[in-house]
């Protein structure tokens, strides 16, 4: 990987942004990041296994996007550190810390164990990106637990 970004990464980077403003990539996000709690690996199926729902291509929108997004960084056509900056991939670590915690049952029960790891490789594969997938799971995990507390009062 070059040291520095590329006006090349620079571009592909805007791409990305514009990819994120189509009108049904927002309201995939919108519903994935505002309305999509999942409690454990179930929840999560409920929704994976809905065909078709709009609420299944919304999640196989958002998690398609940014998995193919971290694949760029893996292999080379996109410079990482580039990538890693909030206002860049903040989404994926979101998406990546809401599934992370049941991520191996997902994996098993869907009998896909390449699910979204290209997003586990980026979000893992350095002392930043480790920071910053820990601050936003505590963020999630807080969140979490708030809906459940909610739930079990309502």
């Amino acid at each position: 990987m070059a040291k520095k970004a590329t006006t090349h990464d620079g571009m592909l980077m805007l791409e990305l942004y514009d990819l994120r403003r189509e009108a049904e990539m927002r309201k995939a996000r919108n519903w994935f990041m505002v309305d999509f709690w999942p409690l454990n690996a179930d929840d999560f199926l409920k929704v994976a296994n809905a065909f078709p729902s709009q609420e299944n291509n919304w999640l196989r929108q958002v998690g398609g996007y940014w998995d193919m997004a971290a694949s760029l960084v893996l292999q080379g056509a996109l410079h990482e550190e580039l990538f890693l900056q909030p206002g860049c991939s903040g989404e994926m670590f979101f998406f990546f810390a809401k599934i992370q915690p049941f991520l191996k049952e997902l994996r098993q029960k869907m009998n896909n164990p390449d699910a979204w790891s290209n997003m586990e490789k980026v979000a893992t594969g350095s002392k930043l990106a480790r920071k910053r997938l820990e601050r936003v799971s505590v963020n999630v995990e807080a969140r979490r637990k708030q809906l459940a507390k909610a739930a079990k009062k309502g």
